[in-house]
């Protein structure tokens, strides 16, 4: 049976420091990474745009904030602000209002509308047309569009439980 070989100090010493380099490298590439992740969401939700709903035939009626939070005094999704009310005569939730009735041709809840709302950012950047009709060239194709189309009719009877269930 062979003997064991005892490592001088020396070759001992230098493989811990070897090790210890090889450590060193590992935990500032871990910290390069991680701080390239946080880097990357940050710069997600901070470019994240807040979209708005103008309506009117010039589009120049302010409809209210499409993603903005419920408490929001601008949000479609605030049913006690002026553009989440199913009463308020400029909310997309009225369906006896202007841009919220069936038969509107300034409603994205009317098949036939002429002049449904458009969707744009802060930089008036166009996202589309809000509107049921599914032929409308440049319509809204978004996921949040494509909910509010198949389920605008019941939404409007319970927004702050629906803004749950979206967002949330």
């Amino acid at each position: 049976m062979a003997a064991r070989r005892l490592w001088s100090r020396e070759e001992f010493i230098l493989t811990l420091n070897l090790y210890l380099k090889m450590l060193h490298l590992n935990l500032l590439s871990m910290k390069k990474l991680l701080l390239s992740l946080v880097c990357f969401i940050t710069s997600i939700v901070c470019n994240a745009q807040t979209l708005y709903i103008y309506g009117g035939s010039d589009h120049d009626v302010f409809l209210g904030c499409l993603n903005s939070n419920k408490y929001d005094s601008k949000s479609i999704w605030n049913e006690y602000g002026t553009y989440g009310s199913k009463y308020n005569s400029k909310s997309i939730w009225n369906e006896y209002g202007t841009y919220g009735s069936s038969y509107s041709a300034y409603s994205p809840w009317n098949d036939y509308a002429s002049y449904p709302p458009v969707i744009v950012d802060e930089e008036g950047n166009f996202y589309g047309y809000l509107t049921i009709n599914q032929y409308k060239y440049n319509r809204a194709d978004f996921s949040l569009a494509k909910y509010l189309y198949e389920y605008y009719d019941v939404i409007r009877d319970n927004i702050g439980k629906w803004y749950d269930k979206i967002f949330h």
